[in-house]
């Protein structure tokens, strides 16, 4: 595959629809960050991964890899990845699907009060995102700075699938959904997602406006995602009905 020196080239359009790099809250994200903007977020650090524990994930999920790493983006990631990154793809990944199925209760987009959903990679038929190629002498420090922020705590799984853009086969690296963590409601009924999306909120915004975010950039792309758009439908007429 050749490799053009701007990032965008291959989709001019998202230009101005991805966070800078530098301005990202999740650049060089710890929990520590997240607490010190958000005391109220403490509580965490009894859920959280250790960093010994993360690292160790991290070093495993690249103990085979060389050269330079795509990053599979299936959520905020697509919008706001906090990423050092040489090039953006629109890629399909087979096999699996974006699923609202990560409970918040956290805090972050949800409480204990009014849980959240977030999206999760889970099996599936097919899904359609981003990847980011990150050059090969910036693995270390862009994938410690990704695995802070995706695996600050149990609920996903870091794998390498394979990507296709276009014609070109890659293989991305991405975090699937972990079916023995309890925050992964794999099982969630159709009633009890919409209104967890339609209430949940907490300090990095609200579950709708995630799933709003997630909508809107796969419309940029050209991304007809029917479970997307069809859950935003179902969600708002239930916000209309119930107020804010």
């Amino acid at each position: 595959m050749t490799h053009s020196t701007d990032p965008f080239a291959h989709h001019p359009e998202l230009r101005d629809r991805i966070t800078p790099t530098q301005a990202s809250f999740f650049r060089d994200f710890t929990l520590d960050k997240l607490v010190d903007h958000h005391p109220e977020m403490a509580h965490m650090r009894g859920w959280a991964h250790s960093d010994a524990t993360r690292e160790a994930l991290r070093a495993d999920a690249l103990a085979d890899h060389e050269g330079d790493l795509w990053i599979f983006a299936y959520g905020s990631l697509m919008w706001d990845p906090a990423l050092v990154f040489q090039e953006v793809r629109r890629v399909h990944a087979p096999g699996v699907a974006r699923r609202f199925i990560l409970c918040d209760d956290k805090g972050a987009r949800g409480s204990k009060q009014a849980p959240g959903l977030m999206a999760a990679l889970d099996h599936g038929t097919g899904c359609d995102g981003l990847a980011y190629r990150i050059a090969a002498a910036d693995v270390t420090a862009e994938t410690r700075n990704l695995f802070r922020r995706e695996l600050i705590g149990p609920a996903y799984i870091p794998a390498h699938i394979p990507v296709l853009a276009g014609d070109a086969q890659m293989t991305a690296l991405t975090f699937l959904a972990d079916p023995t963590c309890p925050d992964i409601l794999g099982a969630i009924s159709r009633t009890d997602q919409i209104r967890m999306i339609a209430t949940g909120a907490g300090v990095l915004g609200s579950s709708l406006d995630y799933l709003r975010n997630v909508t809107t950039q796969l419309a940029e792309l050209g991304i007809d995602d029917p479970a997307c758009t069809d859950l935003l439908r179902a969600v708002e007429a239930y916000t209309a009905r119930t107020g804010p």
